[in-house]
C-alpha cells in the first residue's frame, strides 16, 4: 500500500468499504486501494457536504471556491452572449426538455430536466477554455503525482441540485463545489486518463455523480451505483481532441459526460443497480489499464495488458489510494489556476519565465545573442504533448 501502509490508522465501517483516518492525514479521509472506493467517495460526499466535520474549512478555501465559481459563470455567460455554437445549440436543446421540478439554464427562468440544464451550462462555462485548471500533481501525498489535468466545468451540477431541491443555501452549495473539486482533483492526482487516450472529464463525471447524489439525499450505495454506471457506460476518448480542426465535442466533453453522470444518479435513486465497486472491477478502466494482478502495473504496453494479461480477472486492489480532505486548507481547489485567456498557460508560463530571467538579469545578454549557449525550459508535459501535436503547429 505504498508509504501510506506504514502509518497507523483507525477504521470506520462504511458498509462494504473501509475509510481510514491515517495519522499522517488528520484533515482527510483516506480510501485505501483495498477498499470499495466508489462507496467511500459517496460517503465522503454525504458527510462533507452535510457538515459532519463542522466548520473546519479555512477561510481562504471559501474565498477560493467563490472566486472560481464566479469566474466560471462569467465564462459561461460571455460565451452565450457571443452566441458561440455549442453552448447555443445545447441551451436550445435543453429548453425543449421542460420539467417543473428541474433546473434552469443561463439566461432563462424556465425549468428543464436537470441533466439538460447541466449539459447546457457546463458547455457554456467551458467554451472559452479559460476557466480554472488543476494539474493533478501533489508530491506532498505519496502516490498523488499522476499528473492528469482537468477543469472546474462542473459547478452547474451543484446549482442544478439546489434548484431541484429548493432547500440548499449558498454555504452548502459552496461546500458541495469544494467537494466536487476535491474528488475530481484528487482522482487526477492518482490516475492519468490521458496516458490511455481517455479524456480527463471522467474524473469530473465521477465527482458530479457523487455530489449531485449527496445533495439530493442519495445513499452511499446509490452513489456507488451511479459512479459505476458513469464509468462502465460512458467513457470518452481523446479522439475529440485530435487533429488541427476541433469539433464542438472538445469543448463540450465535460458537459456531455456530466449529463450522463447526473442521469446515472437519477436512475440509481429510482432503483437501477449499476456496477458495484468500480475501482476494483478488473474490467473497468482503472484495473484494466493499470492491473494490480497478473501483468505488473509498471508494464505500460496497452496491447500486452489487453491481450496477454489473463490473470487480471478476479479479486484485486484498485491501482491507488485516495486521500480526500475535509478540513484545513489542503484542498484540491487551492492548487487550481486561472488561464487568463491563454490557450495553454503552461507553455505561456514557461516562455514568460525566460522573459523574466532576461529582464531580471540583463548581464545574460551582455555579449549579445552569440553569448547564449543554450536555453533549457522545464514545462508541464501536456504543454509539449498537446501543443506539440504537429497538427497544431500551423495555425
Amino acid at each position: 500500500m505504498r508509504v501510506l501502509a506504514r502509518h497507523a490508522f483507525r477504521r470506520a465501517s462504511l458498509g462494504g468499504t473501509c475509510a481510514r483516518a491515517f495519522s499522517a492525514y488528520p484533515h482527510a479521509v483516506v480510501l485505501p486501494k483495498d477498499s470499495n472506493q466508489a462507496l467511500g467517495i459517496g460517503q465522503y460526499a454525504i458527510d462533507f457536504i452535510n457538515g459532519k466535520y463542522g466548520e473546519t474549512v479555512d477561510d481562504k478555501v471559501w474565498e477560493r471556491i467563490e472566486m472560481f465559481h464566479t469566474d466560471s459563470v462569467m465564462c459561461g455567460v460571455s460565451a452565450l452572449a457571443m452566441k458561440t455554437n455549442a453552448p447555443t445549440v445545447l441551451r436550445n436543446e435543453a429548453l425543449t426538455y421542460k420539467d417543473s421540478n428541474g433546473a434552469t439554464v443561463f439566461g432563462s427562468g424556465e425549468k428543464v430536466s436537470p441533466e439538460k440544464a447541466v449539459l447546457a451550462n457546463a458547455s457554456a462555462v467551458r467554451e472559452w477554455d479559460s476557466n480554472g485548471t488543476v494539474f493533478g500533481y501533489n508530491p506532498s501525498i505519496p502516490g498523488h503525482t499522476a499528473g492528469e489535468f482537468g477543469h472546474n466545468d462542473f459547478y452547474p451540477v451543484v446549482v442544478a441540485a439546489a434548484q431541484v431541491t429548493g432547500s440548499i443555501d449558498g454555504k452548502k452549495a459552496l461546500r458541495a463545489m469544494i467537494a466536487s473539486d476535491e474528488i475530481r482533483g484528487r482522482l487526477a492526482e492518482v490516475f492519468s486518463l490521458k496516458s490511455y487516450k481517455i479524456d480527463h472529464v471522467v474524473h469530473g463525471a465521477i465527482a458530479s455523480a457523487a455530489v449531485y447524489g449527496a445533495l439530493l439525499g442519495a445513499t452511499p450505495e446509490q452513489i456507488e451505483s451511479a459512479i459505476g454506471m458513469a464509468v462502465a457506460h460512458y467513457i470518452p476518448f481523446r479522439a475529440i481532441r485530435a487533429g488541427r480542426d476541433l469539433s464542438d465535442s472538445k469543448g463540450s466533453s465535460a458537459a456531455i459526460s456530466t449529463e450522463a453522470a447526473v442521469l446515472s444518479m437519477r436512475r440509481a435513486m429510482a432503483g437501477f443497480a449499476g456496477p458495484k465497486d468500480i475501482f476494483r472491477n478488473p474490467e473497468s478502466i482503472f484495473r484494466f489499464f493499470e492491473p494490480t494482478t497478473g501483468s505488473t502495473a509498471s508494464n505500460k504496453d496497452i496491447i500486452d495488458i489487453t491481450l496477454g494479461n489473463k490473470q487480471r480477472w478476479g479479486p484485486g486492489d484498485a491501482p491507488f489510494n485516495l486521500v480526500l480532505s475535509h478540513s484545513g486548507s489542503d484542498f484540491a481547489v487551492m492548487g487550481m489556476h486561472f488561464k487568463l485567456g491563454l490557450y495553454e498557460h503552461q507553455s505561456a508560463g514557461a516562455l514568460q519565465g525566460v522573459v523574466n530571467a532576461v529582464l531580471g538579469n540583463p548581464d545574460l545578454l551582455s555579449a549579445g545573442p552569440a553569448g547564449v549557449k543554450g536555453i533549457e525550459i522545464t514545462a508541464y508535459e501536456p504543454a509539449y504533448g498537446i501543443i506539440g501535436d504537429p497538427a497544431k503547429k500551423d495555425p
